[in-house]
């Protein structure tokens, strides 16, 4: 067995549950988090951007806050079998990329063990 971890864009929540379900991988756990990306970015561009205006609510202008304060993502978990990571890796990139800096990141892990807590005896 292996866990997906994949950190997403708070906005395309809705979109990857629903692209999930219809490819026959409904369960999971979507949670909130708070982080940035290391791409650093030039803080006198962001100085100028700021004095002439707001910065637009565009991927570019989340990019260019990136270096000063932490973006609200959602981190989806999920534990499948082996065989099944490639198709929920699929439909992560498919619906979650939109070739801008900050579309997240997916990683994988081996799980060891895993146990049904509802079950009185241990079973792996």
């Amino acid at each position: 067995m292996k866990e997906v971890l994949a950190i997403v864009r708070q906005n395309k929540v809705n979109e990857t549950k629903e692209a999930l379900a219809t490819a026959g991988i409904p369960a999971f756990t979507c949670r909130k988090a708070l982080g940035r990306g290391k791409k650093l970015i030039d803080m006198n561009l962001l100085y100028s951007i700021v004095e002439n205006g707001e910065i637009p609510a565009t991927p570019t202008g989340e990019h260019l806050t990136e270096a000063t304060r932490l973006i609200s993502k959602r981190i989806f978990t999920f534990v499948v079998e082996d065989e099944d990571v490639d198709k929920v890796v699929q439909v992560l990139m498919d619906t979650n990329s939109t070739g801008n800096p900050g579309d997240g990141k997916i990683f994988i892990a081996p799980i060891q063990e895993n146990y049904q807590i509802r079950l009185p005896e241990v079973t792996v």
